[in-house]
C-alpha cells in the first residue's frame, strides 16, 4: 500500500465514524421531539390516529444505524432472544 492509499482510508474511516456520531445525534434529537410532541397531543385530548405508526419508529431507526457493528449486532441478538418463545 501507498501513502496515498493509507491516507485514504484513514479519511474513510473518520468519514464513517462522523456520519454515524450524526445520525445517532439525529436520532437521539428526533426522539425527543417526535415523542414530546406525540405525548403533548396525546395528553392534551388531541386524536393521535391520523399519525402514521412509522413516525413514532424512524427516530429508533437513526439510532440503530448510527451505533457501531457490535452494538447492532448485540440489539438483533436482544430482540430475538425477546421475541422466541422458550
Amino acid at each position: 500500500m501507498g501513502k496515498a492509499e493509507l491516507m485514504f482510508d484513514k479519511q474513510m474511516v473518520w468519514l464513517e465514524k462522523t456520519a454515524r456520531h450524526v445520525i445517532l445525534l439525529v436520532g437521539g434529537v428526533g426522539l425527543i421531539v417526535i415523542y414530546s410532541g406525540f405525548f403533548y397531543l396525546m395528553f392534551k385530548g388531541y386524536d393521535t390516529s391520523a399519525l402514521p405508526w412509522y413516525l413514532l419508529l424512524s427516530p429508533w431507526i437513526c439510532i440503530y444505524f448510527g451505533l457501531a457493528q457490535t452494538r447492532q449486532l448485540a440489539v438483533i441478538l436482544w430482540f430475538k432472544q425477546k421475541l422466541t418463545r422458550k
